[in-house]
């Protein structure tokens, strides 16, 4: 990081005295191994590093950046920044943060074990994956993907108005995607794990999870179209989740596009309803300590208590809507300016278990899948409209599999109708975690 730091800070150095420049460096490594038949189906490992330059000046705002650390094209990346803002659009609001005197939490994201842990034990890893999940059900056919994945992210951000910022990471996780049979038919399952290193995943619960997913939905049938009471799984409730959060940001709703931009404060869900942002939470696959601006994370509380008490947002749309900033600008690398969105969301689990849900409902659906989840919601009016596939729900027991579904509601009835919240919080390899979720009288669309 150190050597991130001192190029970071020569590029700093060439700012003039009426400007105001962030300077965001970064290296990245990842590695990918995908198995197929016991061997290596594809292998990767990259290496990126590169520089982004923000200059503001009388309200312009100018961007550019370099895949490079060299000290020449550097100094040419801040040059191009500067001539881009001379074509900006004037912008009062338009400036880089502030420093906000919030401290960025104490927890370690990087652990040097994932660095230790050889390229063939990684291929090992994901061939092993992709033996357990064959051998977990005679009616396992094929391995659509047994894959390892690795990542360390290193990172450097300073500014003109005081910002310096450096922090490391790492993240590994394993998935798989089943394919089961039986009687001519075929059905899909999935599986996974995360953790900061190789020693956190747990092969053997991935594995034997995409076999289940997979297998119990063989014999599925097309349902009758009805009303009733749903069970979404983690997986299914970290998606809803990520479409929720995003209705929720500063952005959004500065742009017209959520559904809740003038209703802080308002009553929106059951008082145990509490979602949370929260990039702190060391056990979370997107944690960091602190922002694509450089401002410390925090824990922020979107719906508390069932009530919207506020949206997230970066240093801009803080100014433009007269608050301050969340601590929640978030990038897509060196490449980008900052956006804002959420980073780790997160719902205050109850304390039953998925099949004590499951008991407590006479009749019902499990939801395990989606799809097309992004295209059937519409933010602004909340229409939701998707594809489905799970288990129906039959006097407190799970009963016969159902496919070629949807499930419709809006955000805001969903929210409302929300009956229960499970203690089975599950980390994914996402910005949203996972926990089982009872949600009444929902549209089921089959025969």
């Amino acid at each position: 990081m150190a050597e991130l730091v001192d190029i970071a800070e020569r590029v700093l150095g060439l700012a003039r005295d009426n400007e105001q420049v962030e300077i965001y460096a970064v290296h990245d490594r990842e590695t990918e191994v995908r198995a197929y038949g016991g061997e290596v189906e594809s292998f990767s490992s990259a290496e990126s590093q590169g520089v982004g330059v923000r200059v503001v000046v009388g309200g312009r705002q100018g961007f550019a950046w370099a895949g490079t650390l060299d000290a020449d094209v550097l100094a040419e990346t801040m040059a191009d920044a500067r001539d881009n803002a001379q074509f900006g659009t004037v912008d009062e609001h338009a400036g880089i943060a502030e420093p906000d005197g919030v401290e960025p939490a104490l927890f370690e994201l990087f652990d040097a074990a994932l660095l230790d842990f050889a390229t063939d034990k990684k291929i090992d890893l994901a061939i092993e994956l992709e033996r357990l999940t064959l051998a977990a059900d005679s009616r396992i056919i094929g391995i659509e993907s047994a894959e390892y994945v690795d990542t360390v992210h290193e990172y450097a951000i300073v500014s003109t108005s005081g910002i310096r910022r450096t922090g490391r990471e790492t993240g590994c996780f394993v998935s798989v995607y089943t394919l089961a049979e039986e009687n001519g038919e075929t059905q899909n399952g999935f599986g996974w794990s995360v953790g900061r290193a190789p020693a956190e995943l747990d092969i053997e619960r991935c594995a034997r999870e995409s076999a289940e997913r997979a297998t119990r939905l063989l014999g599925a049938k097309k349902p009758s179209t009805e009303r009733l009471t749903v069970v979404l799984t983690p997986w299914v409730t970290a998606q809803f989740l990520g479409i929720l959060g995003s209705t929720l940001s500063g952005e959004s709703v500065l742009k017209g596009r959520s559904l809740f931009a003038d209703r802080l404060g308002d009553l929106v869900a059951p008082e145990f309803f509490t979602l949370v942002d929260d990039p702190t939470w060391r056990d979370s696959y997107t944690a960091t300590t602190v922002d694509g601006e450089g401002l410390a994370t925090r824990r922020n509380v979107l719906i508390g208590d069932g009530r919207i008490e506020r949206f997230l947002h970066n240093a801009y749309t803080a100014r433009r809507t007269g608050t301050r900033s969340t601590g929640s600008a978030v990038r897509g690398g060196f490449k980008s300016t900052p956006g804002v969105g959420p980073m780790s969301l997160q719902l205050v689990p109850g304390t039953a278990t998925q099949p004590e849900l499951v008991a407590g409902i006479d009749h019902g659906l499990l939801v395990q899948d989606v799809s097309g989840l992004h295209s059937g919601v519409n933010p602004v009016s909340g229409d939701f409209s998707t594809g489905a596939e799970g288990l129906m729900i039959r006097g407190g027991a799970l009963a016969e599999p159902v496919r070629e579904l949807t499930i419709a509601s809006t955000i805001q009835k969903m929210l409302l109708d929300v009956v229960a919240i499970g203690g089975d919080v599950e980390w994914l390899p996402m910005s949203a975690a996972g926990v089982s979720m009872v949600v009444a009288d929902i549209t089921m669309s089959g025969a």
